[in-house]
């Protein structure tokens, strides 16, 4: 450890964030909130949001709803669920903010996703497909523009 005690908060509030992330992949479709997250990682909201989004990039909302949207792909790919049932099957609870996002983050509705997906990745692996279809994170964001310092 070091001497610091700055930089050993930083490295304690760092492994609190982890166990955040962690609890958000794990717990994807729980009806999880900023709140509740930040009260199993004892800080406030703020500081929570705050933190994640230096650490991460992006902030745990959203992070969260790229982890659903992610097992949301996976099972449209199937093809056995309707877009309503994934959407409640990944913890959404309004289908029309999971296809709003859904689009933001996939570039087209998931009913689209679903007929595009069983044709594009017919015959390959589900392993491959999962990566080859992974959406990009923060693909709203317009490209090319200078990172924020």
């Amino acid at each position: 450890m070091t001497s610091n005690p700055a930089a050993a908060q930083r490295l304690r509030d760092l492994a609190r964030l982890r166990r955040v992330r962690d609890r958000i992949d794990r717990e994807y479709a729980q009806p999880l909130d900023v709140e509740a997250l930040a009260r199993g990682a004892h800080m406030s909201a703020g500081h929570l949001s705050r933190e994640f989004r230096l650490a991460y990039g992006e902030s745990p909302y959203s992070y969260l709803m790229t982890r659903r949207i992610e097992r949301a792909m996976a099972l449209l790919r199937r093809g056995d669920l309707s877009v309503t049932e994934v959407c409640f099957a990944v913890g959404c609870a309004s289908l029309g903010t999971f296809s709003t996002r859904f689009a933001e983050l996939v570039g087209m509705p998931p009913s689209a996703y679903r007929q595009q997906a069983a044709q594009a990745t017919a015959g390959m692996p589900p392993c491959v497909a999962k990566q080859v279809t992974r959406p990009v994170r923060n693909r709203e964001a317009p490209a090319g523009e200078p990172p924020l310092d």
